[in-house]
């Protein structure tokens, strides 16, 4: 199957998932420790969304790889989508988009059953959702027929900017002694 419709469709999922996982993870940073984010809405609010987006962006993924896969315009099979070897359609950009998702998948799962988990070892795998962004970040750079367009290569710069920014001040809060 082949067509415009899954080309925009695989496009179109590929830029709202970048900017739906930026703000997955800005939540992240928020939701957790003293790092940033916005003091007159409760963690527990800010937790929820972060859940409830990241259940959304997994809905969207799920297209965005099917769409990739059904369309058989380049060659992309389903274990390319899972395996970060051994694609023949831009193999370097398909196989980080791989790995981006099995990181993905990782910390989606061990939330899924976090409560079984020591906590220790659940916020361990959850941190791969840093490398699974960065990676899918540089995926779709690489792969995404829109890199050349100047609009995208500006969101992908305020995107990257924005979780670097909330990063370094969490990281700098998290070194300021806390205020009884």
């Amino acid at each position: 199957m082949s067509g415009p419709a899954l080309w925009y469709a695989n496009r179109g999922t590929g830029v709202v998932l970048l900017v739906l996982y930026t703000l997955t993870v800005l939540l992240g940073i928020s939701a957790t420790g003293r790092g940033p984010g916005p003091r007159w809405l409760p963690r527990f609010l800010v937790q929820g969304l972060h859940r409830n987006l990241a259940l959304l962006s997994t809905l969207l993924l799920a297209v965005h790889v099917a769409s990739a896969v059904v369309d058989d315009y380049v060659d992309i099979s389903w274990r390319d989508a899972l395996v970060p070897w051994g694609g023949s359609y831009r193999p370097l950009y398909l196989g980080l988009g791989a790995v981006s998702l099995d990181l993905f998948i990782a910390v989606g799962l061990t939330s899924v059953v976090r409560g079984r988990l020591p906590d220790r070892a659940w916020r361990l795998v959850h941190l791969l959702a840093y490398p699974s962004w960065g990676v899918s970040v540089v995926h779709g750079v690489g792969i995404g027929t829109d890199a050349n367009d100047p609009a995208f290569r500006w969101l992908v710069a305020g995107c990257l900017a924005v979780v670097v920014l909330a990063g370094v001040v969490r990281g700098v809060a998290r070194l300021v002694p806390q205020r009884s």
